[in-house]
């Protein structure tokens, strides 16, 4: 699951890396799978312009979500 981006600092990672990660997130968090893929899901962006670029999820944002699930600040 490495990729490369021009900063290094992309919050983003391809959907399929995302869904290989629910299950140990789930398990290590205790949020359901189906949740989990529901707010992966709530955070993927398709192409840019439906051509430009690969559909990616904004993990910050997910991370964030699950953090505030889990009520850590």
């Amino acid at each position: 699951m490495l990729t490369s981006s021009g900063s290094g600092l992309d919050p983003d990672i391809s959907p399929e890396s995302a869904r290989i990660q629910i299950p140990s997130v789930s398990k290590a968090s205790g949020i359901g799978e189906a949740d989990l893929q529901k707010i992966v899901d709530k955070y993927t962006e398709g192409r840019t312009l439906g051509i430009f670029g690969e559909p990616r999820v904004n993990i910050l944002k997910v991370n964030m979500e699950i953090a505030s699930l889990l009520n850590i600040k």
